[in-house]
């Protein structure tokens, strides 16, 4: 009896998730360029298409089975761009750009913090390549690059649309602390819960179901006020894990000296 092999799996679904980290860098990209013609809504609206594009192209390949180590190099080059250099770029042009009119040392600053939240974001994605499979996946040890970008950005947006009567020019120092805290919360020790289950086994991926009634009322708060409501999330999401970290060193401190 004669067995034949089986055909051989097509390679070209290969491209259906690396398609989507293309669409991410290409919005990162675009990012850069609508930020330096000005358009800074679009710019700050780009870095979340490709935050987007980020959560899409890992959860492809899992579904389809087609992750690599290609792959997995791709997305982190990619995110450096999107998640990087583009708010990196887009907080400088809308708002850093302006310390220089303080003099020369506070224009210096504006592009060096501008360059810290950059360098930050790839040290933090290395990190993060070298920790994969070795930490808790419950945890991501520093505020992950998207979430930094997402707070960045929302930033930019809720006040470049005009909605809140102040522009960057205003906000400049304002814009220069929340670049170097985030550049920093990125590169920092502490915990933030990254939505991935409650631990490993069967239960990993279960959620309350009061979380099914979170995500209709989120997005019903979000159609009201997107930018404003973005910008809130972020800022509470980066509040978080300094909020956890002082809870857990207070709970400790009570328990060794009762």
């Amino acid at each position: 009896m004669s067995t034949s092999k089986p055909p051989p799996r097509s390679r070209s679904i290969y491209l259906l998730p690396n398609l989507f980290t293309t669409g991410g860098l290409f919005a990162g990209f675009y990012a850069i360029i609508a930020a330096a013609n000005g358009d800074f809504t679009y710019a700050a609206i780009a870095v979340f298409a490709a935050a987007v594009m980020d959560g899409l192209d890992g959860r492809v390949a899992r579904l389809t089975g087609t992750t690599s180590e290609f792959g997995v190099q791709y997305d982190s080059l990619a995110d450096l761009v999107s998640f990087g250099m583009a708010p990196a770029l887009v907080m400088y042009h809308w708002s850093l750009a302006y310390l220089k009119f303080e003099g020369g040392v506070m224009g210096r600053a504006g592009w060096a913090v501008a360059f810290l939240y950059a360098a930050c974001a790839a040290l933090r994605l290395a990190r993060f390549n070298t920790q994969v499979g070795l930490v808790d996946k419950r945890w991501f040890i520093g505020l992950a690059s998207p979430a930094a970008a997402g707070l960045m950005m929302s930033f930019v947006w809720a006040f470049a649309d005009n909605g809140l009567g102040w522009d960057g020019t205003q906000l400049r120092y304002v814009s220069l602390v929340l670049t170097f805290v985030a550049g920093l919360l990125m590169v920092s020790r502490i915990r933030y819960w990254s939505f991935k289950g409650r631990g490993d086994g069967a239960k990993a991926d279960r959620i309350p179901f009061v979380a099914l009634f979170l995500v209709p009322l989120i997005l019903a708060v979000l159609v009201i006020d997107l930018p404003r409501t973005l910008f809130a999330v972020g800022m509470l999401y980066a509040a978080s894990g300094p909020v956890h970290w002082v809870w857990q060193h207070i709970g400790k401190t009570t328990k060794t000296n009762p």
